[in-house]
This record gives C-alpha cells, sequence and structure tokens, in this order.
C-alpha cells in the first residue's frame, strides 16, 4: 500500500522540518511548499489527503488558500488542518469558517503531533 499523500504549506523552515520529520517517520508521503503559490503549484499534480496549512503565510494568507481550494471541486475532498504560532481567541473560528477542518496552535507538541493528524484522517 503507497503512503497517504501530505502536504504542509509552511514558511518557517524550522516548523516545516519539524512537521516533516514527525509524520515521515509515521510512513506518510511528505509534500512541502514554502507559500500559497508553490503550494498551488505542486497541487496541479499532486492531491494529497491532507493539507497542514499555516495561516501566517508571505503574499496569500493560509486562510485566503483554504477558502479558493475549498471553492473548487478539485480540492473540496481534502482535508485542511490550520496551524498558527499566533493563536488570538476566535482564530480557531476563523479557520473553521474558512474551509479548515482542523485547527492546531503552535509550538508544536512533537509528542503527540502525528497521532493527531491521523486522528484527522481517520475521521474523513
Amino acid at each position: 500500500m503507497a503512503a497517504e499523500p501530505i502536504l504542509i504549506v509552511e514558511d518557517n523552515q524550522i516548523n516545516l522540518m519539524l512537521v516533516k520529520v514527525l509524520l515521515a517517520t509515521k510512513g506518510y508521503d511528505i509534500h512541502t511548499a514554502n507559500d500559497a503559490h508553490e503550494a498551488l503549484v505542486l497541487l496541479e499534480h499532486l492531491h494529497p489527503c491532507l493539507i497542514i496549512m499555516d495561516i501566517q503565510l508571505p503574499g496569500m494568507d493560509g486562510l485566503e488558500l483554504t477558502r479558493k481550494l475549498k471553492a473548487d471541486p478539485q480540492y473540496q475532498d481534502i482535508a485542511i488542518i490550520a496551524v498558527t504560532a499566533y493563536a488570538m481567541k476566535g482564530d480557531k473560528e476563523k479557520a473553521l469558517a474558512a474551509g479548515c477542518d482542523g485547527y492546531i496552535a503552535k509550538p508544536i507538541e512533537a509528542k503527540t503531533f502525528a497521532d493527531t493528524i491521523t486522528e484527522y484522517l481517520h475521521k474523513r
């Protein structure tokens, strides 16, 4: 059985590498993008089962990209989990209203992160 593809959209290289390593150790097929534009280019040839979406991205932010993807029938079935370092009151609600299927505040909890992502995948 092929590994499930996951796209990580994150502009902070330390966070990107942490999430990538945590998920790769669970056997996922990991793809990465540093911003929304790069993610859209990748999505032309990749259909991940899940996108881990940083909210604070340069250019188009993660919520705008989420709305764009959820409005397109080609991408509506992809689970999107919002991740942000600048969690403020109401951010979770904004993420869910934009179409995100879940929300995780940074810092990433290394011991539980991969299991949390696996739980989101099993809910679908």
